[in-house]
């Protein structure tokens, strides 16, 4: 928990949304003391770093309690019994048939009901084509997937968010955060209803556009090549646009990293950070696009912070390089009272390389993201930029964040994606007002990806120190090199102690490693472009990505694959539309350790038998069928015939077929 302030008057809904969309609110250090917090579903078993279950990875399953209401059994997921505001909810499932449940101000009976684990179905019309409600990219509705909700929830007295599940869901995983800030008793907040919703309706449409649109920048205009010194005086930074041209793209990636944005206010170094990095892209510089940042992927950087000082202030690129190229920087600054409150911007980087991932519980360590300490600060944000030399998803860590010296983290999450606002594990570019996914290279996650996160109302305020560990847990061993840029408003003694000097870091970007969703073998016919002839009717069948298995290479990255078969069950498939003449065929399979023994056979000939049992994914590599002469259509026939004692399921998967015309 951390300790600042907020003005004297009621709170309402209306005031947080004009926070929301006020870029000057993280700059003031206030008064009036609140804390804020966060409560997940991350695996209850994890109670202190010194026991074996520190890093349990059952994240969701965790609950605060059970209690029953009217009869009904419900999951206690949030319960609060002091003035505050809910300032993010981020939610997934892979079903969201439930029931959620907002109790206000102690009351027995729920103010608010949601029929479902799905914030599209909040039930606000104010909140249709909002940015307020972020759908993550693996959302398929009433299926799978979530959403982040950023309409603050206020709250006189407490607040209480149950969870009612549908008979015969259990073992089914959902996954929350509810992030929060407490105020003292005394304060008057406005709880949230269905009135105050009605009220300000008009309000919560104005906010999500606000956020969803770049800033107009205001104030004085200053220019510079490579150094810009801005006027003197009481005065803060609104805008900031750094272009570097000159660079062609086989030096762009490596240069922007090796360009260093350092910026000093009232004396005092607060930034030096790559210049890839500080405009949120990390490794490569991709584009960004987010309420603070942006970046066209070409060397044109533009900063929304805003960064207030004193006397004077001043910004440079420092080229460690080696390569020539044009800087310029332009600053807008407006007039602004830096009073006993305000706090300068800061932002740091810290690398390492070579840090092993494992999903072997006794093996695993936390990786130090930041550690800012020194005085008063707002942490504001964050990116995550890797380079995954593994060929499977690394992200299963957990953000543990301490504030002011907390025993128990005040944020313990559910994993990396979770925090950076989508899940699933997913590797897609996305952009959104909270940040997003700047680079996301395979889907198997190996090799670049970057994850950015701003915070607007989900600011972290603390008194003296802030601890930011990150777990190094990931679906398969391996190693990455990592990288963190921290965002933060402080006093002028406040530092990150784990940073790196970014002009004593040599690390040449690595060649991105081959795509397996390009990789396909000669003279196939992909399997997952069939539909079946024939199938048996206990059979179920889908198309399977397989890019992110790390111990085989699939044709096209997919597969057809079928599970929910019996001994004897049977498909065919069809091959049409084949010139006539002599054909010799072959197939590749998938073996995994809960799949069956299958037998092929071309036509109505002798069919081969494979045991597809494997303890690993992997795929078979080529299995001759024989020669056939066609006269346009091959029909394969596939037969499940068996199962390995290790196995422990029948489950069986085609690649693809290979047809390699004979000459006659």
């Amino acid at each position: 928990m951390m300790a600042c302030g907020h003005r004297k008057d009621v709170i309402t809904l209306s005031s947080f949304l004009d926070d929301m969309t006020d870029m000057f609110a993280p700059v003031e250090y206030p008064v009036t003391l609140y804390t804020a917090g966060m409560v997940s579903s991350h695996d209850r078993s994890s109670v202190s770093p010194d026991d074996s279950t520190w890093f349990a990875n059952e994240d969701g399953f965790g609950y605060e309690r059970l209690e029953m209401n009217e009869g009904r059994e419900e999951k206690v997921l949030f319960e609060e019994k002091h003035p505050g505001v809910i300032t993010r909810i981020w939610i997934t499932t892979r079903n969201p048939k439930a029931t959620l449940r907002f109790y206000f101000d102690g009351h027995t009976t729920p103010d608010w009901v949601m029929k479902s684990f799905d914030f599209t179905e909040f039930g606000l019309n104010a909140l249709k084509d909002n940015s307020l409600v972020q759908i993550h990219t693996s959302y398929e509705k009433g299926i799978k997937g979530g959403q982040t909700f950023y309409l603050p929830i206020p709250y006189s007295k407490g607040c209480k968010i149950t969870l009612e599940e549908p008979e015969g869901w259990t073992g089914v995983p959902r996954y929350y955060h509810i992030e929060y800030r407490r105020y003292p008793d005394n304060t008057e907040v406005e709880t949230f209803s269905v009135e105050a919703a009605r009220k300000y309706s008009d309000k919560i449409v104005e906010a999500g556009k606000k956020l969803s649109v770049p800033v107009k920048p205001k104030g004085r205009i200053s220019k510079g090549d490579s150094v810009l010194v801005l006027p003197k005086g009481n005065r803060a930074v609104t805008y900031l646009s750094i272009k570097v041209d000159g660079l062609d793209s086989t030096v762009y990636e490596n240069t922007m990293r090796r360009l260093i944005f350092k910026a000093e206010f009232d004396g005092k170094q607060t930034i030096r950070v790559p210049l890839s990095d500080f405009s949120g892209a990390g490794m490569g510089a991709r584009p960004v696009s987010c309420r603070q940042m942006y970046a066209d992927g070409s060397g044109h950087v533009i900063s929304y912070w805003i960064m207030p000082y004193k006397e004077y202030a001043s910004f440079e690129i420092e080229n460690m390089s080696g390569t020539s190229c044009e800087i310029s920087l332009e600053a807008r600054t407006c007039r602004y009272r830096f009073g006993e409150n305000t706090l300068y911007f800061h932002s740091s980087w810290h690398a390492s390389d070579g840090l092993q991932v494992t999903n072997v519980k006794n093996e695993c360590l936390e990786w130090d993201f930041s550690e800012i300490s020194g005085g008063r600060g707002i942490y504001a944000g964050d990116n995550l930029t890797l380079f995954n030399h593994s060929k499977a998803w690394y992200g299963e860590g957990d953000e543990k964040i301490y504030v002011d010296g907390s025993e128990m983290p005040v944020f313990f999450g559910t994993g990396t994606e979770d925090y950076y606002n989508s899940s699933w594990a997913p590797v897609v570019v996305f952009h959104t007002p909270f940040g997003g996914a700047p680079r996301a290279d395979l889907s198997s996650s190996r090799g670049y990806n970057t994850f950015l996160r701003t915070r607007i109302l989900d600011l972290i305020p603390f008194s003296s120190n802030m601890d930011f560990d990150l777990e190094l847990i990931s679906w398969i061993p391996g190693t990455v090199d990592y990288a963190s840029t921290v965002y933060w408003y402080g006093d002028p003694e406040t530092d990150n102690t784990v940073a790196s000097d970014p002009a004593l870091y040599e690390y040449d970007l690595p060649a991105p490693p081959p795509d397996p969703e390009k990789f396909v073998i000669s003279n196939s016919i992909e399997a997952e472009s069939l539909i079946p002839s024939y199938m048996s009717d206990g059979l179920n069948v889908d198309r399977q990505n397989m890019a992110g298995f790390p111990d085989g290479m699939w044709s096209g990255a997919k597969q057809l694959v079928f599970y929910g078969g019996r001994l004897g069950d049977k498909v065919s498939l069809v091959l049409d539309g084949l010139m006539p003449g002599k054909y010799e065929v072959g197939y590749y399979l998938t073996m995994a350790s809960d799949y069956g023994i299958v037998a092929v056979s071309l036509d109505e000939n002798e069919a081969i038998r494979t045991d597809c049992y494997f303890p690993s994914v992997i795929n078979s590599g080529y299995i001759p069928l024989g020669r056939t002469v066609s006269d346009g259509k091959v029909i394969l026939n596939i037969t499940l015939v068996g199962s390995n004692p290790k196995s422990t399921g029948t489950m069986f998967g085609i690649d693809c077929i290979v047809l390699k015309k004979m000459e006659s």
